[in-house]
Order: structure tokens, then sequence, then C-alpha cells
């Protein structure tokens, strides 16, 4: 049987013609047998596929011979094609929709003014510094916040946001002013989201921003569940969550009866299709697998 992986991956670089690049990644993953999703606008690439392994380092060499993608960080995980739908290749103003397309500078060496990059290990070495001072590390999830619900950093600030493009609202809200002066550290899932982010807190006076470098996925190879993250990692794709390791924490709740579960589960009403945490015993019946409250209207 043949080995499959997924592959995630993003590059913040000037991309002169998008649309010829969008071909060239779809005719290319076509041929690989590889689905899943890629986005490119003019200021890089952004992908997540998966595929037969062989296919999938393939896909990566060939994607990195283009000039500006060349050195771009690669993360492996659990998974294939078989996970995805679909595969969708799509060219847009943002790579990441914050909703600010013009106020995000990439040059080639990639984003221009964002926070500090810190690998996995440079995070613990930060907080055990500020520590000794007496100092807190404010950790800011660059997530939406129902990913929040079965895994983040531990006392983590967890934003009040729904989809990404709410988050320069909820930062202009002056409800985080406090934190203006304090050592933060923006996470997100593999990186991409905290690049544009930490830019955006950097521009609007939150005078030390620091990045997890790669992301809660770099994290979790690196420390498994023996640091500073908690619970389990929401995924966009069939999989919906994957865990570090077997001592993993299960910190979300169902909605009906609040038994500990990692599962998203849609609404059973059709009309419905909210996305929420359910037990597999809640899940189980139609009855039971609905919003708590009554659906949304």
């Amino acid at each position: 049987m043949a080995l499959n992986r997924i592959v995630l991956f993003y590059g913040f670089t000037p991309v002169k013609d998008p649309d010829a690049v969008r071909l060239w990644q779809r005719a290319l993953c076509e041929k690989l047998g590889l689905r899943g999703r890629i986005i490119i606008s003019g200021d890089g690439i952004n992908a997540t596929v998966g595929g037969e392994l062989d296919a999938v380092k393939q896909y990566v060499k060939t994607t990195r011979e283009y000039r500006g993608f060349h050195g771009i960080d690669v993360k492996f995980s659990d998974g294939g094609a078989d996970d995805f739908p679909r595969l969708s290749v799509k060219v847009r103003d943002e790579l990441v929709s914050f909703g600010a397309p013009g106020e995000l500078v990439v040059d080639e060496h990639g984003v221009v003014g964002g926070g500090t990059h810190l690998a996995p290990e440079q995070l613990h070495e930060l907080v055990a510094v500020k520590q000794s001072r007496g100092e807190e590390v404010v950790f800011f999830d660059g997530r939406n916040a129902f990913e929040a619900q079965i895994g983040k950093f531990r006392n983590a600030v967890v934003p009040d946001v729904a989809t990404t493009h709410d988050f320069i609202a909820e930062l202009d809200s002056g409800k985080y002013d406090a934190l203006k002066d304090k050592p933060i550290v923006t996470y997100c899932t593999g990186g991409i989201r905290c690049e544009v982010l930490s830019s955006l807190m950097i521009n609007r006076g939150f005078s030390e921003v620091y990045q997890l470098d790669g992301g809660i996925v770099r994290y979790g190879e690196a420390f498994k569940d023996t640091g500073l993250w908690e619970g389990s990692l929401y995924v966009f794709d069939k999989r919906m969550h994957v865990e570090f390791s077997d001592d993993a924490a299960t910190i979300g709740r169902c909605v009906r009866c609040t038994a500990p579960t990692s599962k998203f589960e849609n609404c059973a009403n059709p009309s419905c299709r909210t996305l929420s945490l359910y037990c597999a015993g809640c899940a189980g019946a139609a009855e039971t697998l609905r919003c708590p409250d009554g659906c949304p209207a």
C-alpha cells in the first residue's frame, strides 16, 4: 500500500502574475494526483495538499523551483488526498483574508515589519527570561475563536473572532490596549496568519510582538504535549483535529452535556449546519445533535 501524506506550507514573496502561478500549480497537482487547497496572491502562496508521499515530495521539489518559493518551510503530517473533497486552486487579493490587502507590505524576504520569529525552543527561552524578570509573556491566539475550544497555549488570550476578517475590528476596539507594552507571542496553526497579524499589531502600537515560527504544528513536533500547549489542534480538512501524542489533554466540552470532547459536528438541522463540539453520546441522535439554545437565525 502506498504511503500518503499531507503537506502544509506558505511563502510571502512578490508574485508578478498570480494567475499564471495558479494555472501552473493546478496542472502540477492534477498531474501528481494531489487534492487540497492552494491560494495565490500578489503576496505569495498558501497551500495544503495531500496524496501519495512520492507525489507530494515531487510537488514540493517542483514548487521550490519557482524563484520566490525557494525557502518555503514545509510541514508534513499524516493524511492524504482522501482528506480533501477536491483540488481547489484560487487567486485572491490576500493569502489570509484579514480585509487589509493594502496594509501588508511584502518583499523578496517576506513580510516587512512583522513580529520577531521564534523557534519553539526560543519561545521557551523567552518565557524563562521574562519570568525571571517578573514579566508576563502574553500568548495571543491568531485563529478563529472556535479553534481554541479544543486546544490553545496555556492562559492564552483568545480574541472573540468568528473569522480572520474580524481581527482588525477586534484590534481597533481598544480591548487589548493594556497589552501594548507587554511581550506578546502570536500563534496559529502553521504560522501564516501570524505573519499578517503580528504586522497589523505592530502597526497599531503593540511594542514587543513575536510570532511562533512554523506555528502550533512546529511546536507540537518539538515538544508534543510536554510544553505549554494544551489539547488538540483543529485542522481544516476531513480529520478535523490532530493530537501530538497519546498524552494530549481533552479541553473541549460538549455543548449539550459538557462531557470532554475534541469532536466538532454539524448541527442536525439541515438549515443550520452550525459547527459545534459534541460528545459521542449527544452526536449519536438527531434530537441531541442540535444547537442547545436554538439554531442561529
